[in-house]
């Protein structure tokens, strides 16, 4: 195998290294069937055992009840954007937005673009999204409360949710799905795009309620229909199957290699505790987010200038730290410490840190 480098990137973002390995070893005859995995059918009962294995891990790693359904659907997170207010909201009620960053942002517009009366609770837009907003009321009779757990580009995360009695919550928790516990409970549907934290791109996993599914119309065309994939489990036509292999193969990993959600969001506490006290006692980075709001999957901050950041991030590619860029639309750096992205490459990028700053700074 070649050389790995520590991977920060956000998305397509690391894998596990277990993972990547069973795929390797699989790749030319999975299960026997002389087939790789990218060309068995979906229809078989090889495909059959791999998405009911990931249903099944999900439900279990998540403490899942029969109430909720796991689905797998294609267009990725933004494909959600509409889907969830076509689905959910409810002629003649509101629909109650959290914007946080970019992507509720994104949210919000889909659901006005559907010509819903979307009434925007909280926003944290006039500190430029450094922040998770703490006070909001929701509104009368809305049909669902949306907000977005972690934005990858700010830097920001819910570390409590959103407590609401008799509205259900909808949430993106596309950067920090299965980084941690939290009770499924409130919520009638949350959305994951594969590409964070579960797997490679290709599919978004949608859990949902089951008493939600009530609400999508009839009229809606069946690619756009909860209940589609729901009623097919998932495979009303054909799915993202090597993407859900992958997804089957690192709730594996999660489960039985790092011992699930309480040990995970252990591991994670302890590579945010690492970089951020080091930002903090350093003079040369700085912290883009405030410090009660600040995610324990994206970590963003800026240099004393762009010359110095550019420096730094050609600088760190050299030395096998990939992926520091920060999002286009911000600039600056970001470094994307997902679940498979371990302790050793967090205290490599802090040692890597303190040097370029005793060098420059």
């Amino acid at each position: 195998m070649g050389k790995r480098i520590h991977n920060f990137n956000a998305g397509p973002a690391a894998l596990p290294l277990p993972v990547l390995e069973e795929i390797r070893e699989e790749l030319l005859n999975f299960k026997g069937s002389g087939m790789s995995i990218l060309e068995v059918s979906h229809r078989s009962k090889w495909f059959d055992d791999v998405i009911n294995d990931a249903v099944e891990r999900t439900k279990r790693i998540l403490n899942l009840g029969d109430d909720f359904g796991v689905l797998f659907v294609q267009g990725g997170t933004s494909m959600q954007f509409c889907m969830v207010p076509m689905n959910l909201a409810i002629k003649g009620r509101p629909v109650d937005y959290i914007n946080t960053g970019t992507w509720a942002t994104k949210a919000i517009k889909e659901a006005k673009v559907l010509g819903n009366d979307v009434h925007v609770i909280a926003s944290s837009e006039d500190k430029n999204f450094s922040y998770i907003p703490k006070d909001f009321k929701v509104s009368e009779n809305t049909a669902y409360v949306h907000f977005t757990s972690n934005n990858t580009i700010k830097g920001t995360q819910w570390h409590e949710f959103p407590q609401i009695k008799d509205t259900p919550l909808v949430c993106d928790m596309s950067s920090d799905f299965m980084s941690r516990p939290f009770d499924a409970g409130p919520f009638g549907l949350i959305y994951a795009g594969a590409q964070k934290n579960i797997g490679p791109a290709g599919t978004c996993m949608v859990i949902v309620r089951k008493d939600m599914l009530k609400r999508t119309p009839d009229q809606l065309p069946a690619m756009l229909k909860y209940t589609t994939f729901a009623e097919n489990n998932s495979m009303y036509n054909t799915p993202s199957c090597f993407s859900i292999y992958v997804i089957a193969l690192v709730l594996k990993w999660l489960e039985e290699t790092v011992g699930g959600l309480d040990k995970m969001a252990e591991i994670n506490q302890q590579k945010g505790a690492v970089i951020y006290g080091f930002i903090d006692q350093s003079g040369f980075y700085k912290g883009t987010a405030e410090k009660d709001s600040r995610s324990l999957m994206n970590v963003t901050f800026r240099l004393p200038n762009e010359e110095l950041e550019k420096k730094f991030i050609a600088e760190a590619t050299s030395m096998g730290l990939g992926g520091l860029r920060g999002h286009r639309s911000v600039g600056g750096c970001r470094a994307s410490i997902y679940n498979a992205t371990g302790l050793d490459a967090v205290k490599a990028l802090t040692e890597f840190m303190a040097e370029f700053e005793k060098k420059v700074g």
